[in-house]
């Protein structure tokens, strides 16, 4: 289940270049099945977007529709499996960054002489708020759909 907000997705980066509105309206919600149906409707009724163009923009929903099922199939084949380790890498790396972050925050805090260059904190900040998203996002829709059924 990809957490990247719709206007990062493939359709959406190409959306926001044809000059749609679609993306200014519902770039930042979280898509999935039902969300690429609403854009699906969208651009199919969006009277600015060319013909060409709209079949692009259906062409890489597709894409990011199968993109998502498959990440979904991944994860859910991981939480199958007989193996310790695929079923704890989520929150095993999640311990990790989470760890390394408390490490570096209580090492700058000491005021010891350790100095650790910007692009290594930007890194390890982007992966930690990436692994959040992902796991506690797709956790929650996880038990909500269960919810729901």
């Amino acid at each position: 289940m990809s957490k990247k907000k719709l206007k990062d997705t493939k359709v959406g980066k190409f959306l926001s270049g044809a000059g749609s509105s679609i993306i200014g309206s519902l770039g930042d919600v979280l898509p999935d099945k039902g969300v690429f149906g609403i854009v699906k409707n969208l651009i199919e009724k969006d009277p600015v977007l060319p013909a060409e163009d709209k079949e692009k923009a259906l062409a890489l929903l597709n894409q990011d529709t199968v993109e998502m099922q498959e990440v979904s199939k991944r994860w859910a084949s991981d939480m199958q499996s007989d193996s310790w380790l695929s079923k704890n890498t989520r929150p095993l790396a999640l311990i990790f960054l989470t760890v390394s972050m408390m490490l570096l925050i209580f090492i700058d805090s000491t005021g010891l002489d350790f100095s650790v260059d910007g692009g290594w904190v930007d890194l390890l900040k982007s992966l930690l708020i990436t692994v959040y998203v992902a796991y506690f996002g797709s956790r929650g829709a996880e038990k909500f759909k269960s919810i729901s059924k």
